[in-house]
């Protein structure tokens, strides 16, 4: 298995751009904690939240499973390239 400067490079931008994400993402939900109001609904629950606050937390969450998904593929090619080296 060979590593290049080209391949690190690439894997820390895709590195940074993820944590970007994550950054605005949280950044947009900062207005909920600022402005939260315990008579529309539990905090942290879907009703307390304005329609703009729902998308960026769906948003969210989906990118949290993109992540774990991504590391799953990540880990397997890994795990395949690991065995076919061994055999």
């Amino acid at each position: 298995m060979k590593i290049n400067y080209k391949s690190i490079i690439k894997w820390i931008a895709i590195l940074i751009f993820d944590y970007l994400v994550f950054v605005v993402l949280g950044l947009l939900l900062i207005g909920y904690d600022d402005f939260y109001d315990e008579s529309k609904g539990e905090y942290w629950s879907m009703a307390s939240m304005t329609p703009f606050q729902k998308g960026v937390y769906i948003l969210l969450n989906l990118w949290w499973l993109l992540n774990f998904l991504f590391l799953i593929k990540i880990l397997w090619s890994y795990w395949t390239k690991l065995r076919k080296s061994h055999l």
